[in-house]
């Protein structure tokens, strides 16, 4: 039992990094889009060719665990990343960039789907809530560090310099070969029509997203379609379509997709209220949004035992009627002091911690021990289209006009109006979660 709870220590101390990577570059685009003279489009690739290459490689990895050695994996996934960051170390050219990103990406997206797959195979179902509970610090850590850490960085260094962070899960590679559980299964095919398919499939979906580009969905629904005939005809495909029939499976994973909108909705909208309607710079937002994510992961582990003691519900429900307040009183007090406004991030980061146990402990249960790789990979992978979605479709939400008024029955200003209507969606869009959890659960009380 020492050595899984050194081998939990250890995933949290690289999903820290993880999660501080994919977000970290935002406060940096606008020093590379002018050292490189870039428009604002072209710049965007740092981030989307991370994100799409990161959905694509959770599927990817989840498939490859339920076939090959996790301990090699890992070791794989994490000496890509690390040779991928130190490209982007000497990177003299923009092109230098984007193919770090894209290594750094193949790399890392072994470790959110890992840090899913883990807890699940090698931790009973008693257990398992607080082992999730434990993998959670890591996301409220990298959310609370990676702010601070490019906030300085952008102000008083090089953003190469932020490559570096990549470097440091290499620290771990000795502690996995000596905690984890040695695993292989040989002697099968794998599918790589069907992987390739997914593959491109995912990635157009997700330009389609970034991009707002109708050709790309177009053709990701034309490639969607050939996937679906290819699974479903192969003797051994890349994923089961056995996997969809699992009713609670499918319906957790529609969850998901709206809970992660709505976890990335904060993440991506707070900083850029902060900024437009209390003009902070980027350090101070870092400042506010510091303390809640710290808080919410100090709390983590306790929201683990308390699913496994009160369970998977219990905490989903919690965590919803956080995220509630939390987005309720930002709606109605979008103009409240910054000190509160960090105070009211509190409810919303534990809420946020907590519905990501509560989602994983649940989805981890409705699978058969033979899926959970892949099962899990979709999970994560759909976290990351839910975030490409919410971030996207939020960024075109601020661009309107702001001449308008409140949906609430307060006299706000221009931009703190805009705000406060679009936390207002948040809110109706927590309540929507709940009831619809409710009745996955009301239908399936066996698998939830």
């Amino acid at each position: 039992m020492n050595e899984k709870r050194r081998l939990l220590r250890v995933l949290v101390f690289i999903l820290i990094f993880s999660v501080m990577n994919a977000f970290i570059f935002n406060v940096a685009l606008p020093t590379i889009r002018d050292e490189f003279s870039l428009t604002s489009a072209d710049v965007s690739w740092v981030l989307s060719s991370y994100m799409v290459v990161y959905a694509i490689g959770t599927v990817v990895y989840g498939k490859l665990a339920d076939y090959y050695s996790l301990n090699r994996l890992l070791t794989y996934g994490l000496l890509l990343l690390a040779f991928g960051s130190i490209i982007g170390i000497f990177a003299i050219d923009f092109r230098m960039v984007i193919v770090s990103r894209i290594l750094q990406a193949s790399g890392a997206s072994v470790i959110p789907t890992m840090s899913m797959v883990i807890p699940t195979r090698f931790f009973p179902e008693k257990e398992r809530g607080k082992a999730l509970g434990t993998i959670a610090i890591g996301m409220a850590l990298g959310t609370a560090l990676g702010p601070i850490i490019s906030g300085v960085v952008s102000e008083f260094s090089n953003w190469r310099v932020l490559f570096t962070l990549s470097l440091f899960p290499l620290i771990s590679l000795p502690y996995f070969k000596k905690y984890l559980p040695k695993t292989s299964k040989k002697g099968l095919k794998l599918d790589y029509i069907g992987a390739g398919l997914l593959g491109v499939t995912v990635a157009l979906f997700l330009l389609a997203i970034t991009q707002t580009n109708l050709v790309y969905f177009i053709f990701a629904t034309i490639l969607l379609t050939f996937f679906i005939i290819h699974i479903y005809n192969h003797s051994n495909p890349f994923v089961n379509f056995k996997l969809f029939k699992n009713k609670a499976y499918s319906l957790m994973l529609i969850i998901t997709f709206f809970a992660a909108s709505l976890l990335f909705a904060l993440t991506f909208a707070t900083p850029l209220l902060l900024n437009d309607v209390y003009q902070l710079s980027q350090l101070s937002i870092g400042l506010v949004l510091f303390p809640s994510a710290i808080i919410a992961a100090l709390l983590g582990k306790r929201g683990g035992k308390l699913a496994d003691k009160k369970g998977n519900q219990f905490l989903f429900y919690l965590s919803v009627g956080l995220l509630f307040c939390c987005y309720v009183l930002i709606s109605v007090f979008v103009e409240i002091d910054p000190i509160w406004i960090m105070t009211i991030l509190i409810f919303g980061n534990v809420g946020a911690t907590f519905i990501r146990v509560a989602l994983s402990n649940s989805i981890s249960m409705t699978l058969p021990q033979n899926s959970v790789g892949i099962g899990m990979g979709f999970f994560s992978m759909f976290n990351f289209i839910a975030g490409a979605a919410a971030t996207s479709m939020i960024g075109a939400f601020l661009e309107q006009d702001s001449n308008f008024t409140s949906l609430l029955p307060f006299e706000y200003s221009n931009n703190a109006a805009l705000y406060s209507n679009l936390f207002l969606i948040f809110t109706f869009i927590s309540i929507l979660i709940g009831v619809s959890f409710a009745y996955i659960t009301r239908h399936h009380k066996s698998n939830v």
